[in-house]
């Protein structure tokens, strides 16, 4: 895939970038240089490699998966518009 001079206007358009008309052919040279190393990337046989979540081997801390009332009700209704025996109170929307 190669991206042109109207297809970078278009990208920067749509990002909301303002880019002066003297650096949409640059801007396509760079778009084709990432779309070239991502080519790359797909080359790369990654079967059998496990998903890492940084370089250095570490385990991520886990927690008990317990459904709780986070211990902090009072706070958790402190800046409630309205509030009725411990819940948040909403204006009625349904007839």
């Amino acid at each position: 895939m190669s991206i042109d001079r109207e297809t970078a206007r278009k990208v920067a358009k749509l990002a909301r970038i303002a880019v002066p008309e003297d650096r949409l052919e640059p801007l396509a040279g760079e778009f084709n240089a990432i779309l070239g190393f991502i080519e790359q990337l797909q080359e790369v046989d990654v079967n059998g490699v496990e998903p890492m979540v940084s370089v250095t081997p570490q385990r991520l801390k886990r927690r008990e998966d317990v459904v709780t009332d986070g211990n902090q009700p009072q706070a958790a209704l402190a800046n409630a518009p309205e509030a009725r025996e411990g819940f948040f109170a909403v204006p009625k929307v349904v007839e």
